[in-house]
């Protein structure tokens, strides 16, 4: 026999299961009880009443509601042994619990089914981690359609949703809305994480704002096809599914083979959007990433691609290098183009090796170079793909994904390698490795260019979620053997960001756009769930290329100092003045890059003509706040601007340090900074104004 239930407490969160009636459910998730608060008492006081028309004994949400249970919302499990085992009923028989995490075994001894959850809560941040398995325990195999990571009952407080979607170039965009009755449901199928349906969402109070109210945020933490669902039953009770997105076959279990949903990400709090996305970011510095990321200073980049394209002069490259280290920038990153034939987007993809007509010399003297001037070297990379004008292409046409009888999908003039083909990443994984061991480079720019439209492996087979476990372990294996290598997920801007390729890669390109106007939206939708220190940030061309947009340097350097910050862009066509300006921006980058990285952003209740937010440290002993004026304002004067996060009771020394020189230092009380506030700046539109507060 085992308890009734089971509860667990770390880091303000409290997390009760209810264990009774051979079934696990979440009896309460949130915000710390007090020690005295039983599960026993939380499960009296919210029993409910039979109602009318209605079944005398209530089907319950469960860690994994199921249609045997006679639950009528969409169940977290479907398979079928050919039609048949169709309706599981898997029941409680083993709990584990070791400190903060619980493991629980239910077996279905008709269907020879097992199904495994575990869920830990984070002992400093108390962010919930959850997964489920199921086991086929049958000697017939059995075709799994769905499994959803462990289910979260909806907190009765919740009545709106915040889901995250876009376009390329324009990701992480929020939209908040009512939950109705019935379902919300996002689904993925790009093969990647996407530009357009990012696999996170928030649960709202109805007075939930960046201060106050209360909020869930969850994240599935996976790299290609993804689902969730957000379900509000006829009878007032909810649930919130995540898991990964089966395509039709891709998942046939033989006997004792085991399939596991990514892991699900958690977090409550009732402070509002600015606590919880605190409490994430705490959780992905300490427990996602890996721990070089944070032991030094994050390098300030730049990026070749806006200079050159795919016009490649190891001399033009030579110069922008030198006046790349003398604004003060640490790594120099060569994009596209420095392969094979690759002198546009239509040839070359895969055949991984210098190109001898652009770099006679190979790449050495240009390495040698860019370090002599004291930056590190980085390369682009897209090992997914491949052109049909390369090498690789014509000796091997059968190493990409397709469907049978269909024509490849156009796009890019490329076609996805499938890497559940050993041989195919065997192949990659030798032209990886010789040019990291033949050449001096410290990071790699790992690209995806392109959906997947097409997802069938060599046996004609849905293979999306192979191709996402084969891409792991191929970045894994080229991590264990040049661990001093750091990767970027790229994917032509936010395409693959999620907690599990960060858990193999140190950066997120957070958009392809460089607009400065645009990226304050997508950094604040991205700043949900990431801290800055792994959001590229670029300053970008005087004319942005994406949207023909012309922006004041002033503009695009202050916005770009808010993350891992870089350069993208002709230097040679900067002006003395630009420059220095540059330069200036990249000095106040280094300067308090340590609190722009290690601070707590804080999240400040803004206006469709403005953008605010703020860098607190930890100890609130400093603070960085950045306003920008995206369009006129609606008053004659701007109004007041309400800091927020600081210690009421410290004194703060206030300067402008963007511009630089406007306004002489003042010093006010952080209470007065909170609730009074400041008379903002006139300033003309696109225009950015950063301020540095320091207690004295």
């Amino acid at each position: 026999m085992h308890d009734p239930f089971v509860r667990l407490d770390a880091g303000g969160t409290t997390l009760m299961l209810d264990l009774r009636h051979q079934e696990a459910s979440i009896l309460y998730f949130g915000t710390a009880l007090q020690p005295a608060t039983t599960p026993e008492s939380v499960a009296a006081s919210v029993v409910r009443a039979i109602p009318p028309n209605a079944p005398s004994i209530e089907p319950r949400i469960t860690l994994t509601p199921l249609m045997a249970s006679g639950y009528v919302g969409a169940p977290g499990l479907a398979l079928h042994r050919d039609g048949a085992s169709f309706a599981p009923l898997l029941r409680l028989m083993e709990i584990a619990v070791e400190g903060i995490s619980i493991t629980l075994r239910s077996v279905d001894a008709v269907n020879a089914l097992e199904l495994i959850h575990t869920l830990a809560l984070d002992g400093d941040t108390g962010v919930l981690r959850c997964a489920a398995q199921i086991i086929n325990r049958h000697r017939e195999a059995c075709t799994l359609d769905h499994l959803a990571a462990p289910v979260i009952p909806l907190p009765v407080w919740a009545s709106d949703h915040i889901g995250f979607s876009g376009r390329w170039a324009g990701e992480f965009m929020a939209r908040r809305a009512p939950i109705p009755t019935g379902a919300v449901v996002r689904e993925n199928r790009r093969g990647r994480t996407s530009h357009d349906c990012f696999p996170g969402a928030i649960l709202a109070s109805e007075d939930a704002s960046e201060r106050q109210g209360e909020v869930m945020a969850l994240h599935l933490a996976w790299s290609g096809n993804h689902a969730h669902r957000i379900e509000q039953l006829a009878d007032g009770r909810g649930a919130v599914q995540f898991g990964e997105l089966l395509l039709p076959g891709e998942v046939r279990l033989a006997q004792d083979q085991g399939y596991t949903t990514p892991m699900l990400v958690a977090a409550v709090g009732d402070h509002g959007f600015n606590a919880v996305s605190q409490r994430l970011h705490h959780f992905v510095r300490t427990a996602i990433v890996d721990p070089s990321v944070t032991a030094r200073p994050r390098p300030v980049h730049y990026n070749s691609w806006e200079a050159i394209y795919f016009d490649h002069d190891p001399a033009v490259l030579a110069d922008l290098a030198t006046r790349a280290a003398a604004l003060g920038v640490e790594r120099f990153v060569l994009d596209d183009g420095w392969f094979g034939t690759r002198r546009s987007d239509r040839a070359g993809l895969g055949d991984w090796t210098v190109s001898e007509a652009v770099y006679p010399d190979g790449l050495t003297p240009l390495i040698d170079t860019v370090r002599a001037l004291g930056m590190e070297f980085g390369l682009w990379v897209e090992p997914e793909m491949v052109n049909p004008d390369s090498d690789l292409f014509r000796a091997h046409p059968d190493w990409v994904l397709s469907v049978p009888g269909a024509a490849q999908v156009p796009s890019r003039n490329q076609y996805v390698l499938d890497l559940s083909n050993a041989a195919v990443c065997e192949y990659l994984f030798d032209r990886i490795d010789a040019l990291l061991r033949r050449h001096p480079i410290g990071y790699l720019k790992w690209d995806i260019n392109r959906d997947i439209n097409h997802p069938g492996n060599s046996d004609g087979r849905a293979s999306v979620h192979a191709q996402v476990l084969a891409l792991y372990a191929l970045i894994d294996r080229i991590r264990a053997a040049h661990p001093g290598v750091e990767i970027e997920s790229c994917a032509s801007g936010g395409g693959r960001a999620d907690y599990a390729i960060l858990q193999r890669t140190q950066r997120l390109w957070t958009s392809d756009s460089n607009d400065a106007i645009d990226r304050l939206r997508i950094q604040r939708g991205a700043s949900y769930f990431f801290p800055c220190a792994l959001l590229g940030a670029h300053v970008g061309p005087r004319d942005c290329h994406i949207t023909g947009r012309r922006l004041s340097m002033a503009m695009r350097a202050g916005v770009a100092i808010f993350g891992h910050m870089g350069l993208e862009m002709d230097l040679c066509e900067l002006t003395d003045a630009e420059a220095s300006e540059l330069a200036a921006a990249i000095a106040l980058h280094k300067r308090h890059r340590a609190l722009i990285h290690g601070g707590d952003r804080v999240r400040i209740d803004t206006s469709p003509e403005r953008d605010v937010f703020g860098i607190v440290a930890a100890d609130q002993s400093a603070a960085l706040f950045s306003y920008a004026l995206l369009e006129g304002h609606p008053a004659t004067l701007p109004g007041r601007l309400r800091f927020d996060g600081l210690d009421p009771a410290k004194c703060y020394r206030m300067s402008q340090l963007w511009p630089a020189g406007a306004a002489e230092p003042s010093e006010m009380m952080g209470d007065a900074l909170m609730k009074s506030g400041i008379e903002l700046p006139l300033l003309w539109p696109q225009s950015v104004v950063v301020w540095y507060l320091e207690a004295i």
